[in-house]
């Protein structure tokens, strides 16, 4: 009975690792860059982006859509869109920079500038982070103009009608007022007057971080009140390196309406064209999410509006999301301030936080994928995040998290590895009982629970030590896969990133040959780490008898370490010293229950020489 319940353990946890394996891993396998869309025809007269006609915001029909000019065609912004559009993804950041004026952007976590035509936020780099873990490679790119084959841009503008005159929008040329570098101290005046004598005054300012306050004063000097919305929209023409995975969501994101949060995968979009959201919200926000970073518009929170997502192929693709408010009555000669957030930076667990309860966002943490285990992975990453402030080291945090965790589930543990141990005492009587019955199954498993019963063991007590690993794993890999603190974390020695894979080998000698190794031979020196400390654990039971049980037994740690091999190396790390742990807590609870370890014994029975079958 032990061998078979050993078995079916091992098989169990087989099935759920492998599941984990092709579900966590596999399924979101680095895509390819998406190649270089096509460009943006011209586009004739004034259309939405989803080419319906627009109507003016005063009428019922216009207060619920977006102007023309607006969300929808970023080649609207580039002089002789038809020629110029095809040199989308062939110019240089800095020759596509070039082609406006523009207002600087350095803060202490940003450097970039704002686009004076369409006072568009369209290039962001983040200071803090680098490409790789070389602090001297490039920082990342978060946003970038549109005639880039990456464009990536965040746009507040306005709708208007024949009473307002030409509003804000894509087109819009603005003039600087004053101060022409936009820090965390020192904010930017925009300014644009139109031929009715509307008069828009736009100040941008930005704390220490990825906070923009985007700030519009409009004032009515055209003799009659006037109506207006404001618009924003997020649009980009390329998905990130990993588009939604069933780990992580990447994509259209928002908290829209008493629905609350809505997630768009990038195929859904793709296939639907336009995802249907609330007619109408109050508070919230809307953008676009990648593994780590994010631009996101944040409304109002007082003032209704209408949200969407869309994807759009008419000449060049693009991925967009926006929003537009209800309209603001301005009497002649007053003056109204609208203001809205742009959040565009990295999803760093605190900052986003902080965000939601300093600035009033509904449920802004969402931002961060936890998962549906979010009651599990939040309390992990928080216990390995004060570790770390602790500690100052992220893989020594994950290790004590593992003595913690032993140390929380020690008793369940004990009891089962005691109630092990008394099997192995019986287990004389248990052959004794197979070979008596060997012949009626029946009445050898009533005999088989008959010596549990008196005996007071579990024959299922060994399983939850496994079982409790399990959730454990879960929130470990989520940890390290969705938390932007854990990327380029380093432990020691090689390993740089406890969220990518062990980037040694055993096939060229650990970096000592000269011999690029495929993706699948990449098995390094922690997965080897494990994959012998999983064979020690195994080697502290008894050798199966039946043939079959012995060969799974025997190559189950082989295959693990092949499989593992391709998970963080965070990961990785904890399941070896878990697997330590487990072996010398074993051990201890073997001894003080008299019982004899079996691991020596195994071990040396390896290399004994079997003998020859009887003729």
């Amino acid at each position: 009975m032990e061998t078979n319940r050993n078995f079916f353990i091992t098989i169990a946890l087989s099935i759920v690792i492998l599941t984990l394996w092709q579900v966590f891993y596999m399924n979101p396998k680095i895509e390819a860059q998406r190649e270089q869309a096509q460009i943006e025809a011209t586009r004739q007269g004034q259309t939405r982006v989803d080419g319906q006609p627009i109507a003016p915001a005063g009428t019922a029909e216009g207060a619920g859509n977006l102007p023309s000019s607006t969300p929808a065609t970023p080649g609207a912004n580039i002089p002789g869109q038809s020629q110029d559009a095809a040199q989308a993804g062939s110019l240089t950041r800095a020759a596509a920079l070039g082609q406006s004026g523009r207002v600087k952007i350095d803060t202490p976590s940003l450097r970039g500038s704002i686009n004076l035509t369409a006072a568009r936020l369209d290039d962001l780099q983040l200071k803090e982070y680098h490409e790789t873990v070389d602090n001297n490679s490039p920082n990342i790119e978060l946003l970038s103009p549109a005639q880039l084959a990456d464009g990536y841009f965040a746009e507040i503008g306005f709708t208007g009608n024949d009473l307002t005159g030409t509003v804000p929008g894509p087109t819009t040329v603005w003039t600087v007022e004053g101060n022409d570098t936009l820090t965390s101290t020192t904010p930017v005046t925009l300014v644009y007057t139109n031929d009715k004598g509307l008069t828009f005054k736009r100040t941008f300012s930005v704390d220490d971080h990825y906070m923009f306050a985007v700030k519009d004063t409009v004032t009515n000097n055209t003799g009659a009140p006037v109506s207006l919305a404001s618009y924003g929209r997020v649009t980009r023409f390329s998905k990130p390196v990993h588009p939604s995975t069933y780990v992580l969501h990447e994509g259209p994101i928002g908290v829209i309406g008493d629905d609350g949060l809505q997630e768009v995968t990038f195929a859904k979009i793709e296939k639907e064209r336009e995802v249907q959201l609330p007619k109408s919200s109050t508070g919230g926000w809307i953008g676009i999410t990648d593994k780590y970073w994010a631009a996101t518009l944040v409304p109002p929170a007082d003032k209704p509006f209408q949200a969407r997502m869309a994807y759009f192929d008419d000449g060049r693709a693009r991925y967009q999301t926006d929003f537009l408010s209800d309209p603001t009555t301005i009497e002649a000669g007053q003056s109204a301030t609208i203001e809205n957030l742009i959040f565009a930076g990295a999803k760093e667990v605190g900052r986003i936080n902080a965000y939601e309860k300093d600035r009033n966002i509904r449920q802004f943490e969402l931002l961060i994928d936890w998962g549906w285990f979010y009651f599990i992975t939040k309390p992990m990453f928080y216990l390995i995040d004060w570790l770390y402030k602790a500690i100052g080291n992220f893989g020594v945090a994950i290790l004590v998290v593992t003595v913690l965790l032993k140390a929380v589930f020690f008793p369940l543990a004990n009891k089962s590895y005691a109630s092990m141990a008394r099997m192995k005492l019986v287990q004389p009587k248990m052959t004794e009982i197979r070979e008596k019955y060997a012949d009626d199954k029946v009445k050898q498993q009533q005999a088989m629970m008959e010596l549990y019963k008196t005996e007071k063991i579990n024959p299922i007590a060994g399983c939850w030590p496994i079982l409790i690993q399990i959730p454990v794993f879960f929130a470990l890999y989520k940890v390290l896969y969705v938390t932007i603190e854990m990327r380029h974390a380093p432990f020691f020695g090689w390993i740089q990133d406890l969220a990518a894979p062990d980037p040694t080998s055993l096939f060229n000698l650990f970096g000592l040959l000269p011999w690029a190794v495929p993706a699948f031979l990449m098995i390094g020196v922690w997965p080897l780490i494990m994959g012998v400390t999983m064979f020690l654990q195994m080697r502290m039971n008894p050798t199966p008898p039946d043939p079959t049980q012995q060969m799974i037994f025997n190559w189950m740690p082989l295959i693990f370490t092949f499989m593992l091999a391709s998970f963080p190396a965070g990961l990785v790390i904890y399941w070896a010293w878990n697997n330590t742990l487990s072996i010398i807590q074993q051990g201890i609870i073997m001894k003080r229950q008299g019982v004899k370890v079996e691991l020596w014994d195994n071990l040396a029975g390896m290399f004994k020489k079997k003998p020859k079958p009887a003729e």
